[in-house]
């Protein structure tokens, strides 16, 4: 299986800042150390072109130059630099790339991504630019080429917080089905309408959430018939986590990871995934859990290997 990453470019965040950038390159370590079936490849840059897909010219233009707003950049909630564009950049490369990569294997990943609250022509919530939206835009676009077929993209956000940019994107879009497991009085306190929303109350555990899962991919089944799946595995639902408000456990979260991947491969559905958030007290926390999803990730891609072989 291969898995893209871009922890190297690290932003120079103030002392106390809420965003866990060592979580990254810890994730990496403990893959290469854990997991070594997984191959580890640097990301490649997003083009502008590949961003204006979904995002506006005038947004990609003030980032790219710095002349965007200090209002603006504080609804991301990180200082403007240099490095923090390329970071970007190279946040959606690495979905794009697991994206291409999944729909010729199977499944792949980004040891990043899920910046679901950038918008079209804003960011917010430490997301710059949608990786998942231009992946999923782009692989449209190279699979209609290719195949003169429209491709069905499902957008499976397991993050705790809704992904309000992602759902607005594709509001009138009726080749991308974006489904949103979160808590309900979590950020975004404004909400935007995805096609399938399911909010939970504050304090929800393992059971309550697997069974809104499993209501939720048999709505998805019965709506939707997608040819890609890009899934969100957002270790925040943790009890642990600082942000999450929810109380799963890693054994919870584990199952989640394992539900949803098995949804993917009976149906044959190639899978890209993301880490989305993790905001755990203890940052080796938030490590682990994201760790064992690539676990669960990784086996689902040897059965897709072990099937093909055997066809």
């Amino acid at each position: 299986m291969q898995a893209f990453y871009s922890d190297h470019f690290v932003l120079p965040l103030p002392p106390g800042h809420r965003f866990p950038m060592a979580k990254y390159a810890m994730l990496r370590e403990a893959i290469t150390q854990q997991l070594p079936a997984v191959s580890l490849l640097e990301a490649p840059v997003a083009r502008d072109g590949q961003l204006a897909l979904v995002h506006t010219p005038d947004y990609i233009d003030s980032l790219v130059s710095g002349q965007i707003s200090a209002i603006a950049m504080r609804e991301i909630g990180f200082p403007w630099s240099a490095f923090m564009v390329e970071r970007a950049r190279r946040s959606v490369g690495a979905t794009v790339a697991a994206v291409r990569v999944a729909l010729q294997t199977g499944v792949a990943a980004n040891l990043a991504g899920g910046t679901h609250h950038a918008y079209a022509g804003k960011g917010g919530g430490f997301c710059v630019f949608n990786d998942v939206a231009v992946a999923a835009r782009l692989a449209q676009s190279e699979w209609h080429r290719q195949h003169r077929q429209l491709l069905k993209v499902a957008v499976i956000d397991l993050d705790v917080h809704q992904g309000n940019g992602t759902a607005h994107i594709f509001q009138q879009d009726d080749s991308v089905f974006t489904l949103s497991l979160h808590g309900d009085k979590n950020f975004p306190f404004r909400k935007e309408a995805s096609d399938l929303d399911v909010a939970l109350p504050d304090g929800c555990q393992d059971a309550d959430y697997l069974a809104a899962l499993e209501r939720a991919l048999l709505e998805l089944d019965r709506r939707f018939a997608p040819g890609l799946v890009l899934y969100l595995a957002g270790a925040d639902p943790y009890a642990g986590d600082r942000l999450g408000r929810l109380a799963l456990t890693p054994d919870g979260l584990e199952a989640r990871d394992r539900r949803v991947f098995d949804w993917c491969h009976q149906r044959r559905i190639p899978v890209a995934f993301v880490m989305a958030g993790g905001y755990g007290r203890q940052i080796d926390e938030t490590v682990r859990i994201q760790s064992r999803t690539f676990r669960v990730g990784l086996s689902c891609a040897q059965r897709w290997g072990t099937d093909h072989r055997g066809h």
